[in-house]
């Protein structure tokens, strides 16, 4: 099916017409011509910062919202290029991945282990802008960093793992804030980890066949096309966790009006995917940026209006 044979690598786009030839492969191999998991990670990051700052507008909130979207950028591009080494075998067995850098032979072992360095270097120095308290918070997310990509080989829950490592800004930007750890935060990171669930549960149904053949494990694979039950109760779960965050932190009507229509998102994403089309299944996991947004926004606004 030409679906499930094509490429995730987009073609003709920004990568294409504006860097050099050389350089093409490793972008692609942080994947900065597919944002979507830069976004991803760093949402949990500003809704932890736009909870925990009762004026999530200054100066100095905003200078944290700038400062965690390098380092989203950053940090989800070394993540990407562990992940791509340590799946290079299995990534050559499936037609979504072939033609990836690693397994397509554009980028060599020894120079995808040299860019992780410097990508790895530079999230360090973003980290290190930050208090002592944040700065030991984020040095212990590098273990779940470097955990999930093994997860894959031994569980038919990677999907869980992904979440723990994904969400950590939940805690992290809280600790930039707060320079402490409370329930809010644990409440967000583990709202947020249901959220993940979901959305990368539909993102790999777009290898439900393929897997076996590659030996890799999911909740996909372990779920199959009766996953839609478990897609409603994840993001439930997610939706009464980031109520109760709400709850902690004092928030009123707005936020909860706010959050309403974002699982409306949610919810939409669950009845609508068809988890045997895996365009489908790229589209809806994609939408999950406009839920991000919306929660966001009904934070935000909901600190503002006091």
């Amino acid at each position: 099916m030409d679906d499930i044979a094509a490429s995730d690598i987009p073609r003709g786009g920004w990568v294409d017409r504006l860097l050099p030839g050389a350089w093409r492969p490793y972008a692609r191999l942080a994947r900065l011509d597919r944002p979507i998991g830069t976004w991803l990670l760093l949402f949990p990051c500003w809704w932890s910062i736009a909870f925990a700052s009762p004026e999530p507008l200054s100066r100095e909130s905003l200078a944290l919202f700038a400062l965690f979207g390098i380092g989203a950028l950053v940090m989800r591009g070394a993540g990407c290029t562990f992940n791509d080494i340590c799946d290079r075998d299995f990534d050559a067995r499936v037609a979504r991945t072939r033609d990836r850098p690693l397994p397509s032979g554009q980028v060599t072992v020894r120079g995808a282990l040299v860019f992780l360095a410097v990508l790895l270097a530079a999230g360090l120095a973003i980290l290190l802008a930050l208090e002592p308290f944040a700065i030991a918070v984020g040095a212990a997310s590098l273990v779940l960093v470097f955990t999930y990509p093994l997860s894959k080989r031994v569980t038919y829950w990677p999907q869980f793992v992904l979440g723990l490592a994904f969400n950590w800004g939940a805690l992290l930007g809280w600790a930039a804030v707060r320079e402490e750890i409370s329930l809010a935060p644990v409440l967000l990171y583990a709202g947020g980890i249901f959220w993940t669930l979901g959305y990368d549960t539909i993102y790999a149904h777009q290898d439900r066949r393929d897997d076996p053949a590659a030996g890799v494990k999911s909740t996909a694979r372990r779920l199959g096309l009766d996953s839609k039950p478990w897609l409603y109760a994840f993001y439930l779960a997610a939706a009464a966790l980031f109520a109760a965050t709400g709850h902690a932190v004092g928030l009123g009507w707005i936020f909860y009006a706010g959050l309403a229509l974002a699982v409306l998102q949610l919810g939409w994403q669950v009845a609508a995917v068809d988890l045997d089309a895996p365009k489908d299944c790229l589209a809806k996991f994609r939408s999950n940026r406009l839920f991000g947004w919306t929660l966001l926004a009904s934070v935000v606004i909901a600190q503002l209006a006091g």
